[in-house]
């Protein structure tokens, strides 16, 4: 089975949920249950793909790779593979330098797993990130209020200029060809400790509250107030697209449909007809 890389950069706040909430959030994001890391479940960006291949190419050439409608589903299997696409970096309030594109120790080395399986040449080494005060960051980081001190949230933390191989090597795969960008990215990535990860991730998502009002009193329907959780716009995941054999499709054209769709801006997850999950995505290549 051949795999390639996939980003996806979140143009504006991005939700997939799991249905109903247990806690004070209605609507929460999806999260792995071992880690709570956030994700974009593989089921729901295989809809969107083949959603978005059937208005740009042929129904034959959606029907190879993504398999056929349910009622023909004996036929064949599909030759598209998607993982969970899995949090990289969080973007996080930042005293200076408005915001901070985080990432810890753990959320990469994940992802070096990842990009060795697809090949995509050499990985930077797992970030050694010394105690919870500690922020690694680029030696071009808008994040310094200082030499050394950088504010996230409500955390203050101490800065070492450790970060510009994760920062050049991820600039480049989820900005190709964006010299601008690449240099937004490296300005503004930082790596803390997995700790700190933990409690960003339970404070650094949206939460917004939603209503339906009452047509005639103009006032909240009965039941009809609830709060959602969403990742903020300008978060990064990545994840896994694989070509497995099916008798239909080669590996090269699925690639190659693949990186078709990715040049269209996406809509991921629920509430598109407000604005949510508008989304950008690269495949990394190899070498």
């Amino acid at each position: 089975m051949q795999a390639k890389l996939m980003f996806l950069h979140a143009l504006s706040p991005l939700h997939a949920g799991t249905g109903q909430g247990v806690g004070a959030i209605d609507l929460p994001i999806a999260r792995e249950k071992g880690t709570d890391i956030p994700i974009v479940p593989g089921s729901s960006l295989k809809g969107v793909l083949r959603d978005a291949c059937t208005t740009l190419r042929d129904d034959a050439t959606c029907t190879r790779i993504f398999g056929p409608d349910t009622n023909n589903a004996s036929e064949h299997a599909g030759a598209i593979v998607l993982t969970d696409l899995r949090l990289v970096a969080l973007p996080v309030r930042s005293l200076a330098g408005v915001f901070a594109w985080v990432s810890s120790p753990f959320l990469l080395q994940r992802l070096a797993r990842d990009a060795q399986l697809a090949a995509v040449g050499a990985v930077p080494n797992k970030p050694s990130v010394a105690n919870a005060n500690t922020v690694l960051v680029s030696n071009t980081s808008a994040l310094r209020l200082n030499d050394n001190e950088v504010v996230l949230e409500d955390v203050k933390l101490n800065a070492q200029a450790q970060a510009d191989e994760w920062a050049n090597w991820l600039a480049t795969r989820v900005f190709p060809n964006n010299q601008t960008w690449q240099a937004d990215f490296e300005a503004h990535f930082c790596i803390v400790h997995d700790d700190v990860m933990s409690y960003l991730l339970q404070v650094g998502t949206d939460v917004t509250a939603r209503i339906r009002l009452d047509d005639e009193k103009k006032t909240v329907a009965q039941g009809a107030l609830w709060y959602e959780e969403a990742l903020p716009a300008e978060s990064i995941l990545a994840g896994l697209v694989a070509a497995q054999p099916n008798g239909k499709a080669e590996p090269s054209e699925v690639f190659d449909v693949v990186a078709q769709l990715a040049e269209h801006p996406l809509q991921v997850g629920g509430n598109a007809t407000v604005g949510r999950g508008l989304s950008r995505l690269s495949v990394a290549e190899e070498g």
